[in-house]
């Protein structure tokens, strides 16, 4: 028995570029049925047309709305257009010690997302900056030590799930301890596993104890947990820590699968392929469409010759509906006029200065 195309399609989140729902992209959606799609700054202009690009890709997924994503940290990692309220990287939330303000901040965003009609953020960072010459992760971490991670962590995830966004903590099992940049090369972690335990393990922990919607995996290699395989690709990470020891059921995203901490070491069909073996739910490519039809493919070709059980594309299915149902349902087009009261707001600017107002109250206390 084959899985249908549209079953498998499910499992994917794709990137795209083009600031508009072209005939090709909307051919691609029909055809494959992609659980999702992340936008970047090159798909995003304005308030009017982020409502009108959200509109249309859902109206190409009737069968089951769309996971719509972002990475809007706050900070350097902010992909809206300057209309929107950007917040300052994790790091100054941190330093001014409120989970109040966490929470507020999160929830902001959230607000401003859905009203453009964007689902899910990929944050919090749940990474401790544990390394002073980490080279990617620095000030997008709330802390250096793993306590305010933990309490900016949760209040993040509070703001922006009880706002119905979806979040989705990264990058588990922790990219704080690294000193290479996994968007560029393949980064290994040799500390021991007690030292990941006092440090790196927490935030997660924290996380999957209180509900985070969903998890992103680092392409990172454990020496402690598996001296083979980056996390992304470890069914001794993924499978028996995460599910088995966490007892974490809720939906694991890889990072994107074209960093090339992945693709200069497997192929696209390979690490896809690998990744779901591992115990993730959802492949993310973040833009070319080649490798996304070719990872759809390999992944069709593996439920059919046995690599994957059907069973084993059940769970991550159901995981997916679940998350989809919790936050997505009922889906309902965005308005514009609605969408610009929100964004940018007054309330929200004031929010804006007082985190900014409380981070130089911390400073004064500290000099």
């Amino acid at each position: 028995m084959l899985m249908s195309r549209e079953k498998i399609g499910q499992l994917f989140m794709v990137g795209f570029d083009g600031t508009t729902v072209s005939a090709d992209l909307a051919a691609f959606i029909k055809e494959y049925k992609p659980g999702g799609v992340i936008l970047f700054s090159r798909n995003l202009e304005s308030i009017e047309q982020i409502v009108e690009l959200t509109n249309d890709l859902q109206r190409c997924s009737p069968h089951s709305p769309l996971l719509i994503s972002i990475d809007q940290e706050g900070g350097r990692v902010s992909r809206l257009p300057k209309s929107f309220t950007i917040f300052p990287p994790c790091e100054v939330l941190g330093l001014c010690n409120s989970s109040e303000l966490a929470y507020a901040a999160a929830a902001t965003i959230a607000k401003e997302l859905r009203a453009v009609g964007i689902n899910m953020n990929m944050s919090p960072v749940l990474d401790v900056n544990s390394n002073p010459a980490n080279p990617v992760i620095g000030d997008r971490a709330f802390g250096t030590t793993p306590g305010p991670v933990c309490e900016m962590g949760l209040a993040t995830i509070g703001g922006l799930q009880d706002s119905r966004v979806v979040a989705c903590g990264k990058h588990f099992p922790g990219h704080g301890d690294t000193s290479t940049d996994s968007h560029k090369e393949l980064p290994v972690v040799t500390a021991a596993r007690e030292r990941l335990e006092e440090v790196e393990f927490p935030p997660f922990r924290q996380a999957t104890a209180h509900g985070v919607a969903t998890l992103m995996t680092a392409h990172v290699r454990y020496h402690a947990l598996d001296e083979k395989v980056p996390a992304t690709l470890s069914p001794a990470i993924i499978t028996d820590f995460l599910r088995g020891e966490l007892k974490y059921d809720g939906v694991v995203l890889t990072d994107d699968l074209e960093m090339h901490a992945i693709i200069d070491h497997y192929g696209i069909e390979e690490a896809t392929v690998r990744a779901i073996q591992a115990g993730c739910d959802m492949p993310l490519i973040c833009k070319d469409r080649n490798r996304e039809v070719a990872a759809i493919t390999a992944l069709d070709k593996a439920v059919a010759d046995g690599s994957i059980t059907i069973e084993r594309l059940e769970q991550s299915l159901a995981r997916i509906a679940r998350v989809k149902q919790r936050f997505l349902v009922p889906s309902k087009p965005v308005i514009i006029s609605d969408a610009k009261l929100i964004v940018g707001c007054r309330s929200h600017q004031a929010l804006l200065r007082s985190i900014y107002q409380a981070r130089e109250r911390v400073a004064k206390v500290t000099v």
